[in-house]
């Protein structure tokens, strides 16, 4: 049992080691080629703070534009960004002008021709087939609130207005589509710049100017898709007014230093474990070396973008998987002092500590989300990097520091001390 036990841990350490080695150095495996984290191709992309980046100023060729026109432009440039990836992008408005800062693009050509051509809006059926022109068929799509039927709660949803010419058409689509239910082709997708951002479902045919299209949504997504529908209709022509490239705004030098100085952090927090937790400390120091691969591993393999707010968030999901540890051990002195023995102190430990994590971790996770739909730029990165870090500290936390010390506990030690202080 010992030699087993003996033969896991070296292999935990190995994993620890490999798995670093592969996020920050990179492999090559039969044809497919990870060049770490920091690779300019396939690893992270800096934000515009570590970076640097295009900023492109637009401006629309009519006098005082409305909110609602203006909103109608952001929809574009939103959905834009986030199919190209840029979800670190930032956005800005005053005026009738709008700036985009895109980070890691510095050719601000491409980035303007990205933002300010005209959006393509289709509606097309399962088989890809188009049947409604965004540009000539859709006279206007709007946020609403209310029954969509006599039994119906009131629920929000979008109503879609058809040109004349469009009725027949649309009633010939939504009719074949019906036909499809059996073979659950029965759904006309909304598309914009090929890439879908609906999918209703048809149940019958709709030969009006008028029809809704309904779903979970509230209020907020509701009216996001409306813009998004009725920006096939640009409200006007848009014109470049600026573009240059800057610098990383923080110096080239601010990755390097920030992961140095993450770096430092983790070994003081190893250090600290260790001496207040002795062996058990020594373990929670190998699940975390596991912790710090297996996020730069994600973090590189998604190509998330990275700016110092989310390095910020990566580092304050290590402070949760630390938090984690302490309370698991803490649970476990209090056992020990009972009297109980190592194994039963182990398995009690972590049963009296798992609700308090889970709990916190959650409302962590919670957070995330929030911050993730109601922010822009920045925050978004920092709710990104905060989520998958704490999804990822919750793992090597409860399953990695427990396997460990299973392991640990049939070393059968004598000095109770030695296992935790």
């Amino acid at each position: 049992m010992k030699k087993k036990s003996v033969l896991l841990l070296i292999l935990m350490v190995i994993i620890a080691v490999v798995l670093n080695c592969v996020a920050f150095v990179g492999f090559d495996v039969s044809g497919f080629k990870y060049g770490g984290v920091f690779d300019e191709e396939r690893g992270i992309k800096k934000g515009i703070d570590l970076a640097g980046g295009s900023v492109i100023t637009f401006e629309a060729n009519k006098a005082n534009p409305t909110e609602a026109e203006m909103d109608i432009v952001e929809a574009i440039f939103n959905a834009r960004l986030n199919n190209a990836g840029y979800t670190e992008a930032r956005i800005s408005r005053n005026n009738g002008q709008i700036t985009v800062e895109i980070p890691s693009v510095t050719n601000t050509d491409e980035a303007a021709n990205l933002l300010g051509s005209t959006a393509k809006l289709t509606f097309t059926d399962a088989d890809g087939n188009v049947v409604l022109d965004g540009a000539t068929d859709i006279k206007d799509a709007k946020y609403q609130y209310g029954q969509t039927s006599n039994t119906g709660a009131s629920q929000a949803y979008v109503e879609l207005t058809l040109t004349p010419e469009a009725v027949s058409k649309f009633a010939e689509a939504t009719r074949n589509a019906a036909a499809k239910a059996s073979e659950s082709k029965n759904f006309i997708s909304i598309v914009m710049d090929d890439a879908i951002i609906s999918s209703p479902s048809v149940s019958k045919e709709i030969n009006s100017e008028t029809c809704i299209i309904e779903g979970n949504f509230t209020p907020e997504t509701a009216q996001e898709l409306a813009n998004q529908i009725k920006s096939g209709q640009l409200p006007f022509e848009l014109t470049t007014i600026s573009k240059e490239t800057i610098g990383a705004e923080l110096g080239a030098d601010a990755l390097p230093t920030s992961m140095m100085a993450a770096g430092i952090g983790i070994i003081l927090i190893m250090l600290f474990m260790i001496i207040i937790y002795r062996m058990s400390g020594l373990l929670a120091s190998i699940a975390m070396a596991i912790y710090v691969g297996l996020i730069s591993l994600i973090l590189g393999l998604l190509r998330v973008n990275l700016s110092l707010s989310g390095i910020a968030g990566i580092i304050t999901s290590l402070g949760m998987a630390v938090d984690a540890n302490v309370i698991i051990f803490e649970r476990m002195k209090e056992e020990l002092n009972n009297g109980k023995s190592i194994k039963a102190s182990v398995d009690s430990g972590f049963d009296k500590a798992f609700s308090a994590i889970l709990d916190s971790n959650i409302t962590t996770i919670i957070s995330c989300v929030v911050l993730y739909l109601s922010g822009i730029g920045t925050i978004r990165g920092f709710a990104v990097t905060l989520g998958l870090g704490v999804l990822v500290s919750m793992f090597t936390a409860i399953v990695i520091t427990k396997f460990l010390l299973k392991q640990l506990v049939n070393f059968k030690f004598k000095n109770r001390k030695m296992f935790c202080a």
